[in-house]
């Protein structure tokens, strides 16, 4: 036996024996030298030697499979994996702000330099350094929260003017503020890269929805298409795209769907941005925020030997996890709650669910499933699964 059979690179990828290969494999070095009879059991001072050379070549077999991991996004982490995604043109995203579309009324041509707006809590929410208000009299930016993190406020409780400026009458947030986050974690950094590579895809579309899930700040996108000549189910105009993106700049997201989407195409949604094209001309591009839709569970356990409340708590964090991973117009099906809902052993055996039910922004729990609009994010608190044990 030799080293290289202990570790080796073939057509099936990097291979890493155990540890006791290892240990056996120096342990037969010794018994070359100095004969079969040497005693090397892990009591003698030979024995603890040669584990302590078989551990140096384990660990520098282990350096190098964590470098030919490094290699590819599936397997890189930390740095490796911040290093290997920029081949996509991709950095790993940092902590962010809240971020919240205001309403912006006033006189047309005021400029507002700096301009501050208040939540009704005290928070402190920073305009664009310029904002000019046209001709029609108000405007839609997105202001960032001051402070980092999960920073919450709900539609039309951004309603004050902190930094009063002459021509500014009044700010508002028509929805919810769209929640920071934390250093982008290798798993979404792995699924970002994945969808990056939509980006030259062989259609527009995906390529323009693969740009937008690549903004900083976007965490959630969903997209439509209405290449038909009427109307669609979903109140999108013929030969119209229309785009749903939660989080990120609205500027940003405007400008990026303008330079992506098929020329002539039109755009639907409740938020416009005006940007401009290659040729300085003026469009409007439209898209929507997602309508947050509040996920309630209920859920009756009968308890089995081992069963503790721990385990209640996990069951809830798994459900909202769930529930927060169906995506922007997903209907909530739930029969799909029931597998996160029981845990994996050692705690899925000490308990039974008798009841499950759902309801939807606070109505009457049922065992039916929710149907979300197009435009709807299905989202639950770990709070808001209550679990009855009997």
């Amino acid at each position: 036996m030799a080293v290289s059979d202990l570790v080796y690179v073939d057509s099936t990828g990097f291979h890493l024996a155990d540890f006791p290969s290892f240990d056996a494999y120096v342990k037969g070095l010794f018994q070359s030298i100095y004969g079969e009879d040497i005693y090397l059991e892990a009591d003698s001072q030979d024995g603890q030697l040669a584990a302590a050379f078989a551990q140096c070549l384990y660990d520098v077999g282990a350096v190098a499979q964590s470098v030919y991991n490094s290699q590819s996004p599936s397997t890189a982490q930390g740095t490796g994996l911040s290093r290997i995604v920029k081949i996509n043109g991709l950095n790993r995203q940092p902590a962010t702000h809240s971020t919240a579309d205001l309403t912006i009324v006033g006189v047309a041509g005021t400029t507002i330099s700096n301009g501050i707006a208040q939540d009704t809590v005290g928070q402190l929410w920073n305009l664009p350094a310029s904002v000019v208000i046209p001709p029609g009299g108000s405007i839609v930016v997105t202001a960032t929260a001051q402070d980092e993190g999960n920073i919450n406020a709900d539609a039309s409780t951004i309603n004050k003017i902190y930094t009063p400026t002459l021509g500014w009458q009044t700010v508002n947030n028509v929805s919810a503020a769209t929640a920071g986050v934390a250093v982008e974690s290798d798993g979404e950094l792995r699924i970002r890269q994945a969808v990056s590579t939509a980006d030259p895809s062989l259609t527009v579309f995906d390529g323009t929805i693969g740009a937008l899930e690549n903004l900083t700040g976007v965490t959630a996108v969903r997209g439509y298409e209405n290449d038909t000549g009427t109307t669609d189910a979903n109140g999108i105009p013929a030969h119209n795209i229309s785009c749903v993106v939660q989080g990120g700049d609205a500027v940003a997201i405007a400008q990026t769907i303008q330079v992506h989407k098929t020329p002539g195409v039109g755009t639907y949604g409740t938020t416009s941005e005006i940007v401009f094209d290659a040729k300085g001309m003026p469009l409007t591009i439209n898209f929507f925020r997602p309508t947050t839709t509040t996920i309630g569970v209920n859920i009756t356990i009968k308890a089995f030997t081992g069963y503790t409340s721990n385990y209640g708590t996990e069951i809830q964090q798994a459900v909202s996890d769930y529930i927060n991973s169906i995506g922007i117009g997903n209907d909530v099906l739930i029969s799909k709650i029931y597998p996160p809902a029981y845990l994996p052993a050692p705690a899925g055996p000490t308990y039974d669910i008798t009841v499950l039910q759902i309801n939807k922004n606070g109505g009457s729990f049922g065992t039916s499933n929710i149907t979300t609009a197009f435009n709807e994010l299905p989202t639950c608190t770990p709070a808001g699964v209550a679990i009855t044990v009997t």
